[in-house]
């Protein structure tokens, strides 16, 4: 198994978020555009939706390069923007892209589900050397996580399938984004009240 690298959190964050900034201006100024591609008329949202599939495959290669390995959330993406992204470019059915975060999220959901009829908590398995919790803890964030992840897609579907193509992507964009940082706000005091000391931490200060 490679060891994981460390990189700048300016450059992870730029390689996460900038496909999909890049999407977001990239539609902005071709959206009302007609682009004709043999001898098929596409619009510019299946034009930046073409664009932005190869963008987000090499900055996805680049973070993997830079620390080594991918997560599951970020090499599922992946999958499913080449998946979903393909199908909505070769039908010419932007309704395709669109649900592709619906899908992501129910299927975050139905793991996290999964693991907690188990009496598991599989956030844990991959976020506790980075938030060491008590298992309480865990299973009470595991249990909020899934019940955000349905809402998220509840959400996703309720605006693609009755607001503009504008509106989605300004939900894509910034409301998904600005959702998942509320959320973790105001898990502070969860995290407050369940965290525990980090072991290595603790070991060093018992031999001293």
């Amino acid at each position: 198994m490679s060891e994981q690298k460390k990189i700048s959190t300016g450059l992870k964050l730029t390689l996460e978020l900038g496909p999909i900034v890049l999407f977001f201006l990239g539609y902005t100024r071709i959206k009302d555009r007609q682009f004709d591609l043999f001898g098929q008329s596409y619009e510019g949202f299946i034009v930046a939706t073409a664009i932005f599939i190869p963008v987000l495959l090499i900055a996805t290669g680049i973070l993997c390069w830079k620390t080594g390995k991918l997560s599951r959330m970020q090499l599922m993406t992946a999958v499913l923007v080449v998946v979903f992204g393909g199908l909505g470019i070769w039908f010419n059915d932007d309704s395709f892209f669109k649900m592709k975060p619906t899908i992501l999220y129910v299927m975050f959901a139905a793991v996290l589900g999964f693991g907690l009829l188990r009496g598991e908590s599989y956030l844990q398995y991959v976020m506790d050397e980075a938030m060491p919790l008590a298992r309480e803890g865990w299973m009470i964030f595991t249990r909020r996580m899934a019940a955000f992840f349905v809402a998220l897609a509840i959400a996703n579907e309720a605006i693609w399938r009755s607001m503009s193509t504008d509106a989605w992507v300004n939900f894509k964009t910034f409301g998904l984004t600005g959702l998942m940082f509320v959320f973790f706000m105001s898990q502070l005091k969860l995290f407050s009240k369940y965290a525990i000391e980090d072991v290595s931490n603790r070991d060093r200060g018992d031999r001293r």
